[in-house]
């Protein structure tokens, strides 16, 4: 019941995520990653292309998210939790995330749980959950004017404060003494150029009961061809650190295969907006 209710928790919000990567008013997605954004044990979550929303077209790729996070105890010791997922989208904005859930860090190492597959397809306006370990799926419509389940790490403005969620990123301070943003240039990633922005916040002492002051610093790289983030990181003293970034990357256009529903796959049509793979 334990492994159910996991797997159903996950499913629902990687299903209610996966869609395109792309900027929203000049800001990017990180093949939907949440990275350093995103908090505790939903971290893995983060490396789907997006959700539903803004399609990118003309701008194929492929890769694979790897997300890093190290926690350094007080006694020294440290946790490390490492999570990937491949992740491709091709010229139509149709895109597709897989990964198997038993490799994710906080969740039971025996569990019998299978790999997952989300595929948005903007085009026939549908969305597909796959459990590749069962051979079912579960069709629901696609919706881009629904509002966010959850946060989603997005390339931040030049203004926006690195707070815990990516809404307070989309908020527009009006002065903020305590952050500061500076622009990192540009270099290469992967083989492709992007934009790197590195926000500094301060939480001044005794803001949240700390007796010092606390400074939280991300980093970004937003590649403007892709529309995408390729590399973020976050350091915050009180959660870690954490870095993610969108490896092997192929800018070839995907086969149109892996966005289409396997022949021998069951589906079954659900009624609400998401739904997870039947038989669980």
């Amino acid at each position: 019941m334990l492994v159910r209710t996991v797997l159903i928790g996950v499913l629902a919000l990687s299903a209610a995520n996966a869609q395109p990567p792309g900027p929203a008013r000049g800001h990017g997605r990180f093949g939907g990653a949440s990275g350093p954004i995103l908090d505790g044990g939903a971290r893995f979550l983060g490396a789907e292309p997006g959700r539903p929303g803004r399609v990118v077209r003309n701008a194929p790729y492929s890769g694979d998210v790897v997300t890093e996070t190290t926690q350094l105890l007080a006694d020294g010791n440290r946790i490390r939790q490492l999570s990937t997922v491949h992740v491709a989208r091709d010229s139509e904005g149709r895109t597709r995330s897989e990964q198997t859930l038993r490799n994710l860090g906080g969740l039971a190492p025996n569990a019998n749980l299978p790999q997952v597959v989300f595929i948005n397809d903007p085009v026939a306006k549908v969305n597909y959950a796959l459990n590749s370990t069962a051979h079912t799926a579960a069709k629901s419509a696609w919706n881009p004017s629904s509002p966010p389940a959850r946060p989603t790490m997005r390339r931040p403005p030049s203004d926006a404060a690195p707070n815990n969620s990516a809404a307070d990123l989309r908020q527009t301070p009006t002065a903020n003494p305590n952050l500061k943003t500076e622009s990192l240039g540009r270099q290469t990633i992967e083989g492709v150029a992007a934009d790197g922005t590195r926000i500094t916040q301060t939480i001044p002492a005794g803001e949240i009961g700390n007796e010092q002051p606390i400074q939280i610093v991300s980093e970004t790289w937003y590649s403007p061809d892709l529309q995408t983030v390729l590399l973020a990181k976050r350091s915050d003293p009180r959660s870690g650190e954490t870095t993610t970034r969108l490896t092997n990357v192929n800018r070839a256009e995907p086969a149109h295969a892996l966005f289409e529903v396997p022949a021998d796959y069951k589906v079954t049509e659900t009624a609400g907006r998401f739904g997870r793979p039947p038989g669980q």
